[in-house]
């Protein structure tokens, strides 16, 4: 076969109908036939599903939510389409799939499998609108259900990957259409073996992107981001952000790793292994280098600053007057497993365990209902992860100033400390 490309573009690329206009600029000047474009959800369409879902866990109305998303969506169609294009009929039937959906029963039980079957649907529309929007204007594609193609277990929000499955569901569906097409497809999501709808992790469009590529031996993944390529640090935060010409894979899933937005954390390690290269470019200026991630002999030495907000430390003290041992690290972390809550940092002192968690509805509550009879538990709230890879002491001193600092940590290589938010 010919050689296969892998194009994604983010929330940020089909947040309005003058995106998706540019999108269709962008692929009619890159297209060929061998390319697998993966969309997401459009703008913070997943943002707005979630609250839903928090709305009805909570027993609140949230049928005028649903309502806005609809709208959302349908005002865009206006600006793209005729009024008797088909693809009204099609918006208005996913949602009303999605009310279907909503009128069952939601519990912190069943929350993880009933969040992948409502937040799907974000990404299932747009790509559809998408490919509807390309078609209209010549430059016909076919929409394909990731679903079909990507197989994962059933960890419901945080799905691993049957690649064995995967590669072959790949070769066998997409293979053939991609000698006619282009094919449009959905970023986040996949299913399981009983084909119960499945997510891949907060923001993982881009896994999705590695995957495809991983199971077609693709030449290349191009990432559409509103930045030039991966930058050492957000430029929002720090204007005086430098844009990497290049990046070793170590290096990218390092940042990934703490947090550094710009590439989901697992999209890395299945083109590695390949040798696929990595391109993250700008939608924006898509004619500028963006940012090559390959094998890269040389070594980085600029500093990487990643803030993640909405932190919270949790502290466990034990109350029977023994010391800190492996017994107490493990009760806490198979907690945290079952709950699928990442630890971003971890410190322990002799008679405390620390962690640094991201703000989970519901499940801190949870944490701290089953350890209670072990630990002493206390937790800090709307904090700030800053983590800092090759730094300097005088870097370190400015990102300290003027800030409540909770906790410090720091190797050869790597500095972290949280801060109260400077927003409060």
């Amino acid at each position: 076969m010919s050689k296969t490309f892998v194009f994604k573009f983010g929330g940020a690329s089909v947040k309005d109908a003058t995106s998706i206009k540019n999108l269709h600029e962008i692929v009619f000047n890159r297209l060929r036939n061998n390319t697998i474009i993966v969309v997401s959800a459009m703008g913070k369409t997943t943002n707005a599903l979630e609250e839903i879902l928090n709305l009805k866990l909570e027993g609140k109305a949230y049928s005028s939510n649903s309502t806005k998303i609809l709208d959302y969506h349908l005002r865009i169609c206006e600006e793209l389409f005729d009024t008797d294009s088909l693809i009204f009929p099609t918006v208005r039937n996913y949602f009303s799939q999605l009310e279907r959906i909503l009128d069952g029963n939601l519990t912190h039980e069943n929350y993880d499998s009933f969040y992948d079957s409502v937040v799907s649907f974000g990404e299932l529309v747009s790509s559809r609108i998408v490919q509807e929007y390309l078609c209209a204007k010549g430059l016909y594609c076919i929409w394909q259900d990731a679903r079909e193609v990507i197989r994962t277990n059933s960890d419901f929000r945080f799905a691993k990957v049957d690649w064995k499955d995967t590669t072959k569901l790949c070769k066998n569906i997409l293979e053939s259409k991609l000698i006619q097409f282009p094919v449009i497809t959905q970023g986040f999501i996949g299913a399981d073996e009983n084909g119960r709808t499945t997510t891949l992790g907060r923001e993982g469009s881009d896994f999705t992107a590695a995957i495809l590529a991983h199971g077609m031996r693709a030449n290349a993944v191009i990432i559409w981001k509103d930045v030039d390529g991966v930058l050492n640090a957000d430029p929002k935060r720090f204007p005086d952000s430098v844009k990497f010409d290049e990046l070793d894979y170590k290096e990218a899933a390092e940042l990934t790793y703490y947090g550094a937005s710009v590439i989901h954390p697992k999209t890395i390690k299945p083109l590695a292994n390949l040798s696929i290269p990595l391109y993250v470019k700008s939608f924006i200026h898509p004619d500028r280098s963006g940012t090559k991630i390959h094998h890269v002999h040389a070594i980085n030495s600029v500093p990487c600053i990643v803030v993640k907000d909405e932190q919270i430390l949790v502290s466990f003290k034990v109350t029977d007057f023994t010391f800190i041992n492996e017994s107490h690290i493990h009760s806490v972390y198979t907690e945290l497993e079952k709950l699928k809550l990442r630890v971003n940092l971890l410190q322990t002192s002799a008679i405390s365990i620390s962690i640094v968690i991201e703000k989970e509805s519901f499940k801190l509550e949870k944490l701290i209902q089953i350890l209670r009879d072990q630990f002493e538990i206390r937790y800090n709230e709307n904090l700030q992860l800053i983590t800092v890879k090759n730094h300097n002491s005088s870097l370190m001193k400015e990102l300290m100033q003027n800030k409540e600092v909770l906790l410090e940590q720091m190797t050869r290589t790597t500095f972290q400390i949280l801060v109260k938010s400077p927003h409060l």
